[in-house]
């Protein structure tokens, strides 16, 4: 691969406990040579490493490839991005894991690699391209197996220190909850992600058709008016608006950006989100938030790590 005084392409790199994805992107942000793969998030360090460096080398064969002049790495967190390391809570076995220092040591790559959290990706592609694009100050969030966010303060994405700022997941929102696996106790994740949406739903005698238990099939459900799942989907509704309220307290934000697959719900997630926030965010400055759904679905991330490679 072949730098130069132009990045003309950057090869995006979007790591997350579900997929992981990579693509080519361009100086506007459109993606060619989309590829990806599942994660094997329990397996050993070095065969997560594999997948990720194994997609790259597939880039790699793409004719555009010598015109590719930085890479970018969104992951899941938390991350260090001064220290080049991830950390990802549904990755066991990488933990302090020199992601930054692997991927620009690997044969295919001569150029710089950057490397951001997947909330702070999903805060740079939404600003960048999407529904976050025009407001000075803005918490986008994605909400899937996990629970992410970025933050937007003052017409810019505000990563923090070591890149981790507006990791809302990990917020908690149960004193008296369960433990969570990054050590938290009651966290917006272990309520609100798809995960923890399903695994409510069953435990309190929703059943799929079939093996589809999934959050998706218990937003059909909530569609049908199942009192179960419309419950599910209230709790997770209640613990996101929960969260909002705090950033907006603590921040000021104008608006939230909501992406991820349990977003794909549509009214069943977004309408009690809307009543619990508006109990939530009390104060005068906090009230008024505007609620959108994000624009980019599952490439955000790829968008978002491009966005920080190109600024680099």
């Amino acid at each position: 691969m072949a730098g130069g005084e132009a990045k003309r392409l950057v090869a995006a790199v979007d790591v997350g406990g579900t997929k992981i994805a990579a693509a080519l992107v361009d100086q506007d942000g459109t993606l060619t040579a989309r590829i990806q793969r599942p994660t094997p998030a329990r397996a050993a360090a070095g065969v997560v490493l594999d997948t990720v460096l194994g997609l790259v080398d597939e880039l790699a064969a793409d004719p555009r490839w010598p015109e590719v002049g930085a890479v970018g790495i969104g992951s899941a967190g938390p991350v260090d991005a001064a220290a080049g390391t991830v950390s990802p809570v549904n990755i066991p076995a990488w933990r302090g894991f020199p992601l930054t220092a692997r991927v620009a040591a690997h044969r295919a790559v001569d150029v710089p690699v950057t490397l951001i959290g997947d909330g702070v990706a999903i805060a740079e592609a939404e600003y960048w391209q999407g529904a976050a694009a025009g407001h000075r100050s803005a918490l986008c969030m994605v909400v899937s197996t996990g629970v992410g966010g970025g933050l937007i303060l003052d017409g810019r994405v505000h990563a923090g220190p070591t890149g981790n700022a507006g990791h809302i997941g990990h917020i908690s929102v149960d004193l008296d909850g369960d433990p969570c696996p990054c050590g938290g106790v009651g966290c917006v994740e272990g309520l609100a992600s798809g995960t923890a949406i399903a695994r409510y739903a069953l435990a309190h005698g929703w059943r799929a058709l079939g093996e589809d238990a999934t959050a998706a099939a218990v937003a059909e459900a909530a569609k049908g008016g199942d009192e179960v799942a419309l419950a599910a989907f209230d709790r997770s509704a209640r613990a996101l608006a929960a969260a909002i309220a705090a950033t907006a307290t603590l921040v000021e934000i104008e608006a939230v950006v909501i992406g991820g697959g349990v977003a794909q719900a549509g009214p069943v997630l977004f309408d009690p989100l809307a009543r619990h926030l508006d109990t939530f965010a009390a104060l005068p400055f906090a009230r008024g938030i505007r609620v959108h759904r994000a624009r980019l679905g599952t490439d955000a991330g790829l968008v978002g790590a491009a966005a920080a490679a190109l600024r680099s």
